[in-house]
């Protein structure tokens, strides 16, 4: 590197290719940290302060209840890139087959109550299958397996999930009610989503379907991160970020007790 005397006292400065090509340097070195973490959301600020939350009272467990199976259910969650410098970086399907938990059925399905764990260290970050199978340009299948194992693991960290402190996701109903829409089977869930600490309410729609031994409930909609109280990841004054909304999908396959395996 070059350096010119400054002035009388004796001092250097690099010269302006110098300092130019050191930028370029920084700058290399914070997309490759981010190209190492998988560009994953995680906290970089505290949150806002929320208001004193409503005191959460689940739904009672009215009826018969109705075992969730495992192998049959599964949570896909999409996360993509944003900003001006996004295509260095890429988009993420963060899925399981790893709900557990019970839904409870009265004779009346909008008092219907649900309680469901997701274990976060049994959740799969870009498995190259379910991003083939989303047949999107967004989703190439060959991420490259330091990249996945990265995404994952910061993840579960303590900036983000706090998988060591808070190893499960609990999802448990708050009430039912019909969708605007009218159509039979749609309802709007509220849920209450307990995630890394935080305690949150949000609205689902759902569609479900009830036979004589099983309920089939089928979800996707859009899902804010501000919304369960995580942050975003943002660098570079936000040239490279994650986009707050993700998609999320669900199908949940709940049988009578004794009758799910």
């Amino acid at each position: 590197m070059r350096y010119r005397k400054f002035g009388r006292t004796g001092r250097f400065a690099m010269s302006s290719a110098a300092c130019k090509s050191t930028r370029v340097l920084v700058l290399t070195g914070l997309l490759g940290l981010c190209a190492l973490e998988g560009c994953v959301t995680r906290q970089v600020a505290p949150p806002a302060p929320q208001p004193p939350a409503a005191r959460f009272v689940p739904s009672p467990r009215l009826g018969r209840p109705f075992e969730v199976v495992t192998a049959q259910s599964r949570l896909i969650v999409l996360v993509y890139r944003a900003g001006p410098l996004a295509a260095l970086g890429h988009d993420h399907v963060v899925a399981c087959r790893c709900l557990t938990g019970a839904v409870y059925l009265p004779r009346d399905p909008l008092r219907a109550s649900f309680d469901v764990h997701i274990p976060v260290r049994q959740l799969t970050v870009d498995d190259p299958a379910l991003r083939a199978a989303e047949h999107s340009g967004d989703f190439p299948p060959d991420v490259s397996p330091s990249a996945r194992h990265g995404t994952r693991r910061h993840m579960l960290g303590a900036t983000q999930l706090n998988a060591a402190r808070f190893p499960d996701i609990r999802l448990r109903s708050e009430s039912l009610r019909p969708s605007p829409d009218g159509k039979r089977g749609d309802i709007i869930a509220q849920v209450r989503v307990e995630l890394a600490g935080e305690s949150r309410s949000v609205s689902v729609p759902l569609h479900f379907r009830i036979r004589h031994d099983e309920i089939i409930a089928t979800g996707e909609f859009p899902l804010e991160q501000t919304g369960l109280g995580l942050t975003p990841f943002s660098a570079l004054d936000g040239a490279l970020r994650v986009r707050n909304r993700m998609q999320v999908r669900v199908r949940l396959i709940a049988k009578r007790q004794g009758l799910s395996r």
